[in-house]
């Protein structure tokens, strides 16, 4: 066995054999990383190696903006900010035949965009929305599965941690990636709005949504646009050049707070836990960003990349062929890895390949963050699927069976994604981006 299929085989076996007996995935990947270095390079040279790869990685200042934008995401969440999201979206949509859920889809649009947080956003959501849907009598576990499904378009809608996680490795611009998720963000909460439509046909005895006054939906309205107004404040100041992604998520948190403290939904008593959780979080996703960088040092110096395009271009030249494997295969892993190593991990291995036939990496960028946010809802890893379970009382055995619809329409979805470019490339190059 040469050496090249040697680390090859520590790097896969290891992660693999370390998640299987309980490690953490930031461990697994930093263990095995280590090994396949030291057998690269001896023991002395990889631990100096790893300790300056470790350190490159996260020191970057648009890196930043990840523990920034988690903060404001944390607070919003305990902000009073959720529930003004839920009201304005049931003045959006509460007319539409099974109005509530088409609510629920709309506001995780809503919260997400605001959060950049599918987890959050199916706690915050769903905690409210559970309690009304049972009530008025729509199928709990059909209600669940529509949250969860729905959840994650707040993950490819800006602002996104997983896409500034993506632009670190490609070198692709933070606001392009932002504003290219806009539509096939928009479009799964379409995608989702349209299975519950199909759903509510069949149940015609459930009650459309209280009806409102246009007065009364002025003021729901009136009440939810500062709330509204982060999204036009982060994302237009970066799109204008007032500042930069890292500056946006600090205004992001002081306006988050600012808006909270308004609410009177927190006090000073209240920041201690919130910025621990942010903390925890945080030190999650920049260790990972640390070991990943390790492991994209070893595959290059193995040349691994290069042997996975060669293994691709051997089974089919077709870029068509090759977009479907990929496509395949970002599913697969997403359905046992969390996205933010799948990303550091796998887009050094893949977009080399893409845009060896011309692909665009913003274009790769925002379908792979597509992909990988379909493992989110994805048995047995997927932590929205786990996450919005718990938060409406049911069991994954009875909700996972309602949310077969809904991966394949998001399946077609993202297929369209991928194969339709100006989706993800039309909006930022319209802008300049």
């Amino acid at each position: 066995m040469d050496i090249t299929s040697l680390i090859g085989l520590i790097l896969l076996l290891g992660i693999f054999l370390l998640l299987a007996i309980g490690i953490p995935i930031a461990v697994a990947v930093g263990i095995a990383s280590a090994l396949a270095a030291i057998v690269a390079i001896g023991f002395d040279n990889a631990m100096l190696t790893s300790a300056q790869q470790m350190f490159r990685g996260v020191d970057s200042f648009a890196l930043l903006a990840i523990p920034f934008f988690v903060l404001a995401g944390v607070i919003m969440n305990n902000g009073g900010i959720a529930l003004r999201l839920i009201n304005a979206a049931k003045v959006l949509v509460g007319w539409a035949p099974g109005s509530l859920m088409q609510t629920n889809v709309a506001a995780n649009a809503l919260f997400g965009s605001v959060s950049g947080s599918a987890v959050a956003s199916v706690a915050a959501v769903g905690s409210t929305m559970a309690p009304l849907q049972a009530k008025e009598g729509y199928d709990r576990n059909f209600a669940a599965a529509t949250n969860i499904a729905s959840a994650p378009s707040g993950m490819i809608i800006p602002p996104s941690n997983l896409m500034i996680v993506y632009s670190l490795v490609s070198a692709t611009s933070i606001a392009g990636l932002f504003v290219g998720g806009y539509i096939p963000g928009i479009l799964w909460a379409l995608a989702c709005m349209f299975i519950v439509y199909l759903y509510a046909r069949k149940r015609p005895e459930l009650k459309v949504s209280q009806k409102l006054s246009w007065g009364q939906r002025g003021k729901v309205i009136l009440d939810a646009v500062p709330s509204l107004l982060l999204i036009v404040i982060v994302i237009g100041g970066i799109l204008v050049g007032v500042f930069t992604p890292t500056e946006a998520s600090c205004i992001a948190v002081l306006y988050a707070l600012l808006l909270s403290f308004i609410y009177r939904a927190i006090k000073l008593s209240d920041l201690k836990p919130i910025f621990l959780d942010a903390a925890r979080t945080t030190s999650v996703v920049l260790y990972l960003i640390a070991v990943s960088s390790v492991m994209s040092w070893v595959m290059s110096y193995a040349r691994i990349p290069a042997l996975v395009a060669d293994g691709l271009f051997a089974i089919s030249e077709n870029p068509y062929v090759i977009i479907a494997l990929i496509i395949a295969g970002l599913l697969v892993v997403g359905a046992f890895m969390d996205a933010t190593p799948a990303v550091l991990i796998f887009a050094p291995i893949l977009l080399p390949i893409v845009t060896s036939f011309g692909m665009d990496p913003l274009h790769f960028g925002v379908f792979m963050v597509m992909a990988l946010s379909i493992g989110t809802i994805t048995p047995p890893v997927g932590p929205v699927l786990f996450v919005g379970v718990r938060v409406a009382n049911r069991r994954i055995e009875d909700v996972i069976r309602h949310l077969i619809p809904y991966f394949i329409v998001l399946v077609i979805l993202l297929t369209i994604v991928a194969y339709t470019p100006s989706l993800s490339t039309w909006l930022p190059g319209l802008l300049g981006l």
